[in-house]
């Protein structure tokens, strides 16, 4: 797995109350992406919508435990979300 989406789904181990965060970690243990931007390209709206709030939370908590390269690879999603 990508080091970018073992962060990302390390992070996301956090909201597995969420149905949506559920589905998400299913789809990412099912289909094995090679990278992120593959990942973020098979996201519907409504997925995309939560990792966004999501990441903004967990990339913030990052920094303010200043974990640089964890803030860093989140980031990288981050990004391509918008």
């Amino acid at each position: 797995m990508d080091v970018t989406l073992g962060y990302l789904r390390e992070s996301l181990s956090n909201h597995l109350e969420n149905e949506v965060c559920q589905g998400i970690c299913k789809k990412m243990l099912a289909k094995r992406y090679v990278n992120e931007e593959e990942f973020v390209k098979d996201l519907d709206d409504n997925e995309m919508s939560f990792l966004n709030h999501v990441l903004e939370k967990e990339i913030k908590y990052a920094q303010n435990e200043q974990d640089q390269k964890r803030a860093k690879e989140l980031n990288e999603v981050y990004e391509l979300l918008l």
